[in-house]
């Protein structure tokens, strides 16, 4: 975290029952941490989430609002997430607006429906365009509460007086949209983002102290080593579990054979669930670290395009994204960046906003030169099939 912000540890009772819905790890344990990122206006809930050990944080962020609160990005609402929220509340004023601002973010939009049951009187906003896969349902079918639910921009927008809202988008992508509105909180002066930007710290969240599991698991080299715990492999850890959530598959990793894997499996020791048996389907190159080193800051978060959305979303949409820092960098008096992923908050002025445009606008977008060849044989894959069309914006045109 920056700015030496305080995260809590909520300790009680942490079972999310939905969890089959959208499996991601630590499936129906969901340890959360609170902080308090701008006094009395902005607070930050914070989970963990993931595939095969490959957790990151995903944040929850509830802001004051006239007459009471405006929560933006459910998370799934546990027990001491809520008993967090209920003394919020009672300091600030009721929950009275829900924001889901990503038209494609599933890992955002599985726990509104159930925040929604929570808090009964609250309007529930939404970003245009929302789809489901493989069927594309309304929203009343996904336990989106008809006579509640808004559009955003369709419908109006909330709290137009202390908020001001940007969208990114939209694009097409083939199987749906992608769009998110960012959020400028007028009285934090924090710009609230979903995936597009993000901040990664070479320091591993607080979150993981609760269980660093996920960070041992793979500062490992073989399956075979045990679960040991210390500072250089939790950073070692995190530094990997980057490498994934940015290129899905490093270009320094190799899959080794099965007969590797089982190999080094079922050892003692490693019999258990927690350490996966032993199977450990990795196999981590020399100079592995250098690519990390680019996109995480050593000092303080550093601030970028999320690598995935911009290689996979954007590749072909990069003036988009240019006109969306253009609105941005005009909002008076902004000061922070609070994404949903990774560091927060983040000092973000106008200043770092017209560095950021410059960098992407001079730099080789979606050229791919020294970028993993997964995530550019991956985009010409879907290009070559039709998933994903050669003119994203073609649909969206006038």
């Amino acid at each position: 975290m920056s700015f030496g912000v305080k995260q809590h540890f909520l300790k009680g009772n942490n079972n999310w029952f939905w969890w089959p819905l959208f499996p991601l790890y630590p499936y129906g344990s969901r340890n959360t941490t609170f902080s308090e990122l701008v006094p009395d206006l902005v607070w930050s809930f914070e989970q963990l989430q993931g595939l095969y050990y490959v957790a990151v944080p995903i944040r929850m962020t509830v802001v004051k609002v006239p007459k009471g609160l405006m929560i933006i990005n459910p998370l799934p609402p546990t027990k001491d997430l809520l008993d967090q929220l209920r003394i919020l509340e009672n300091d600030h004023g009721p929950v009275r607006t829900i924001v889901l601002p990503t038209a494609s973010g599933l890992e955002h939009k599985i726990s509104m429906p159930a925040m929604a049951r929570t808090f009964r009187k609250a309007i529930l906003w939404v970003c245009p365009g929302q789809w489901s896969f493989p069927l594309t349902l309304p929203l009343s079918w996904l336990g989106f509460p008809s006579s509640r639910t808004r559009i955003l921009f369709a419908d109006g927008l909330p709290h137009r007086t202390a908020c001001k809202w940007i969208s990114l988008g939209p694009i097409d992508i083939g199987l749906g949209r992608f769009q998110e509105v960012a959020c400028f909180h007028k009285p934090s002066r924090a710009l609230l983002v979903t995936d597009a930007l993000v901040g990664i710290s070479s320091k591993p969240p607080e979150l993981f102290d609760l269980d660093p599991t996920p960070l041992l698991f793979h500062a490992r080299d073989e399956g075979n080593q045990p679960l040991k715990d210390s500072p250089e492999l939790r950073n070692k850890g995190w530094k990997r579990l980057v490498l994934f959530a940015s290129f899905l598959k490093p270009s320094q990793l190799e899959i080794p054979s099965i007969n590797t894997v089982l190999k080094n499996s079922f050892k003692p020791g490693l019999r258990n669930l927690k350490s996966h048996f032993g199977i450990y389907p990795f196999q981590w190159q020399k100079g592995w670290g250098l690519s990390v080193d680019q996109i995480m800051g050593s000092t303080k978060p550093l601030l970028q395009v999320a690598p995935v959305i911009e290689r996979l979303v954007f590749p072909r949409a990069k003036n988009v994204f240019l006109r969306w820092l253009d609105e941005i960098k005009e909002l008076e008096g902004m000061k922070l960046l609070v994404p949903a992923h990774f560091s927060a908050p983040i000092i973000f002025t106008k200043r770092e906003c017209v560095s950021l445009r410059q960098k992407i606008n001079f730099s080789r977008w979606g050229s791919y030169q020294d970028e993993p060849s997964f995530l550019r044989s991956l985009d010409q894959s879907l290009l070559k099939l039709g998933v994903v069309p050669n003119d994203p914006l073609n649909k969206f045109k006038d």
